[in-house]
């Protein structure tokens, strides 16, 4: 079946469409409108400009994630008359079957692949997409625009939450809200709010504890009118999840999100809990990685935030020796080292925000030691580690700084945890 835009888009695709950002997001969108067989022109920082000329050559322009509402491109394009849609935004136009939308501060790649591993166990078509790396734009390629029964499950981040005008969801799936992207959105209030745009883009909202209390908050940014609570903090452990990646928190969190979609879906529970003990976390999700003399490393490379910095430093008993450290997204760092501090035996700190952690585990007396590179950091925690120790990777900032992203940022990790010299060294 050939995919058809929408008539109020038609005229807008008789000319070349613009393309803002050529990293994943903007690639898929070239190739939905390829297959459309409309042309386009990309422009991004590292090659081609827009500016008042290019507006003049197009009617429409699709831009990624990470380009803000306010980017002045974005505004020389509307001031030209020219539609902005952001690429998830575009790309829903053309999918014919049914949406299930995921956010979230931490937690949302897991709830997006679990809930669409979770379908295919009982027989249903369901894909991911979204923000969990395949772009909704490539999945419309890649099945030619969905059955009408078929599942895209979303991973939905504010950034793209923000802009949207005409994704609609039959349900939104809201993990847990903590500080974040305050580079971004300013402060906590903007974040929320960014959020909450894709709630009323939804027939359905499931909201975990820690949304619900912000949103409770006097003086709250908005409302979650009609959504589903569902109790996700400090809830009893399920000995039918044993052995699985949802035994214990913080991925207890997101089964509790997915129960509450399933049995409202008449899914019978059973299922969801085989569907558990099959389900197998990503990469970079606090996984036990290596063992060297009794030392235990932990890749938790895709810890971007102090939120899960401070869950995956909640599964160890005794304080670990921590790296953390990378691109700063804002946020209260002194809040953070105070809450992390009771939890880490020693800081081993990098990247960016390196020197400023460093200064505040110094006026909080925390043992740590500030490290020009990750290798500098994983060998010093080598010669500091007795057996029985915890190491961990848990950043609770952006790779960026110093990595192409968090995946390259863990590998990284893996193979430096792997290498001899990570046993203490002879002095």
């Amino acid at each position: 079946m050939s995919l058809t835009a929408p008539g109020f888009l038609q005229s807008r695709l008789a000319r070349p469409v613009a393309i803002f950002g050529a990293g994943v997001s903007g690639r898929a969108a070239g190739a939905l409108l390829a297959e459309l067989g409309v042309p386009a022109t990309s422009y991004d920082a590292q090659g081609a400009e827009f500016d008042a000329a290019a507006a003049r050559r197009h009617a429409l322009a699709v831009f990624s994630p990470g380009f803000a509402p306010d980017h002045p491109w974005l505004q020389q394009a509307r001031a030209a008359g020219v539609a902005c849609l952001g690429e998830l935004d575009f790309a829903s136009l053309f999918w014919r079957g049914r949406i299930v939308a995921v956010t979230g501060t931490n937690g949302k790649t897991t709830l997006t692949e679990f809930l669409a591993h979770a379908l295919r166990s009982v027989g249903r078509e369901a894909h991911a997409a979204g923000n969990v790396g395949r772009a909704f734009s490539q999945l419309i390629v890649d099945t030619a625009g969905g059955a009408a029964a078929a599942f895209a499950v979303c991973e939905v981040s504010s950034f793209q939450a923000e802009t949207l005008q005409h994704f609609h969801a039959e349900a939104c799936l809201w993990t847990n809200f903590a500080e974040d992207h305050l580079e971004r959105h300013g402060d906590l209030e903007a974040y929320f709010a960014a959020k909450l745009a894709l709630t009323v883009r939804s027939d359905a909202v499931f909201a975990g504890s820690s949304v619900g209390a912000f949103a409770r908050r006097p003086g709250a940014v908005g409302q979650l009118a009609g959504a589903r609570g569902v109790p996700t903090q400090g809830q009893p452990a399920d000995p039918r999840l044993a052995g699985t990646p949802f035994a214990d928190y913080p991925q207890r969190e997101n089964f509790l999100l997915a129960a509450a979609w399933w049995r409202e879906n008449g899914f019978p529970d059973a299922a969801l809990v085989a569907a558990a003990r099959t389900f197998r976390l990503g990469r970079h999700r606090l996984a036990r990685v290596g063992e060297r003399d009794g030392v235990v490393c932990w890749n938790d490379s895709k810890a971007t935030n102090f939120h899960a910095v401070l869950a995956a430093l909640g599964r160890f008993e005794a304080p670990v020796l921590l790296i953390a450290g990378g691109k700063s997204k804002g946020g209260d760092l002194a809040e953070f080292v105070r809450g992390a501090a009771p939890r880490v035996r020693r800081w081993f700190l990098i990247g960016e925000t390196g020197p400023r952690l460093a200064a505040l585990c110094a006026a909080a007396g925390r043992p740590h030691l500030l490290c020009a590179s990750l290798a500098e950091a994983v060998r010093a925690a080598g010669d500091a580690a007795a057996p029985g120790d915890n190491l961990l990777l848990s950043p609770g900032f952006a790779s960026f700084d110093q990595f192409r992203n968090y995946e390259d940022r863990g590998d990284q990790f893996e193979r430096l945890v792997r290498e001899p010299r990570l046993q203490p060294q002879p002095h």
